[in-house]
């Protein structure tokens, strides 16, 4: 399968939230019309630090999505890039789908002169695992959530 990955334009809304609703059902997450609109308006807001890329098949159907942030990393003084959510349509999983979208943020962190690229995932999600182990190096922290 061969896949072109760009950023997320205005008129994205219908098939993203299709691979959206991909991603909140594989992290058993309740999407509600509300959180689909905010996160969706959160993306196209050129002003808000959220950003979004798609990856594209040859018929035009989105198969894969990423949404990126840039973040402060105050031990370095730098501005990294942290990977929010990396989803890849059950049909297009194994096809270099997952690479594809990590190499295009890549390449923007590298535009914008970026120091790092960080990302977590769920501690069962081994095949995600598989492919963050051989682009970069799992690290030494444990990350924790304080409920508000």
């Amino acid at each position: 399968m061969s896949v072109q990955v760009r950023a997320l334009g205005d008129k994205d809304f219908f098939s993203w939230l299709g691979l959206f609703e991909g991603y909140s059902e594989f992290y058993k997450s309740e999407l509600t019309d509300e959180k689909a609109l905010q996160v969706w308006s959160w993306i196209i807001d050129k002003n808000h630090e959220l950003e979004g890329a798609v990856a594209v098949d040859d018929d035009g159907t989105f198969v894969g999505l990423a949404h990126f942030r840039k973040v402060p990393e105050t031990l370095s003084a730098t501005t990294g890039l942290f990977l929010d959510d990396l989803f890849v349509a059950d049909n297009a999983r194994g096809a270099g789908v997952g690479r594809a979208l990590i190499d295009f943020v890549r390449g923007y962190a590298a535009e914008h002169k970026l120091s790092s690229i960080q990302l977590i995932t769920a501690a069962d999600n081994e095949s995600a695992q598989r492919l963050y182990d051989d682009m970069g190096t799992r690290t030494s922290w444990v990350t924790y959530e304080i409920t508000i």
